[in-house]
């Protein structure tokens, strides 16, 4: 009787979008806590625990992805303001900023077409298909910007979207190690590289290490979506990939 009652109450509070609201903050309040007590450990990063333990809901529960959206939109909306909010901390390192803007610049630029370039070039040595590789292109772009990108240049978004997750991952777990190891002590210089290739993981992490370093990785973070997003499709044209993938 308790077990029927239980599920009737289950199929009540799904159908209401604030359930989707309500487990993702729980989860990822849950996630963050594991994610002090192992002292700030990239290897549990909120972002990553929280996704699997959602998925992990979502099939126990049986509730599909659209209905749970119907809720986590909207914290997905806050995606824009919170972007336009790393303008704070920019401002605050305007001056360094004036004294580097070409050098950044120019390492946005570079980052962003290597990065691209290198993960294609490697797919297609392991014989990817070309469906992936534009998947895989848009990767070190923060997750709106890359779904977009792929979308329009004839990629999977859904792929894209992990394929970002796991780079940003990656990013945060091995760029601090990186740093150390090539001696790299200027967090300007640190920032703008977590921010090209590990974009918004990467640059959360940033703000945990020094805000100057959060600041720039921001920076990048932006300016790298923007030249992706021009120079990508040029690029993948220039290379053959988006000729191949026309052609199939």
């Amino acid at each position: 009787m308790l077990k029927s009652e239980l599920v009737e109450i289950w199929v009540y509070l799904a159908a209401s979008p604030l359930v989707g609201l309500t487990v993702t903050l729980v989860t990822y309040s849950i996630a963050y806590r594991l994610y002090l007590w192992a002292k700030c450990s990239p290897l549990l990063n909120p972002v990553v625990t929280s996704v699997a333990a959602l998925i992990l809901f979502l099939s126990i529960t049986h509730t599909s992805y659209e209905a749970y959206f119907e809720g986590g939109q909207f914290i997905h909306f806050l995606l824009g303001p919170a972007t336009v909010a790393l303008a704070v901390p920019l401002y605050q390192q305007f001056s360094t900023l004036k004294r580097q803007w070409l050098p950044v610049v120019i390492a946005i630029v570079a980052g962003s077409t290597i990065g691209t370039l290198s993960s294609v070039v490697l797919a297609q040595l392991w014989g990817a298909s070309p469906q992936m590789q534009l998947s895989l292109a848009p990767k070190s772009v923060t997750t709106p910007v890359a779904m977009g990108i792929s979308e329009q240049i004839g990629g999977w978004p859904s792929l894209t979207a992990a394929f970002v997750v796991m780079t940003g991952v990656l990013g945060a777990v091995l760029g601090t190690t990186l740093f150390r190891v090539l001696r790299i002590k200027n967090d300007s210089v640190k920032g703008i590289a977590m921010g090209v290739t590990a974009h918004g993981i990467g640059t959360a992490r940033a703000f945990q290490i020094s805000p100057e370093m959060g600041a720039f990785s921001g920076l990048a973070m932006a300016l790298s979506a923007f030249s992706t997003a021009v120079i990508l499709p040029w690029l993948l044209e220039l290379i053959g990939v988006l000729g191949q993938s026309n052609a199939s």
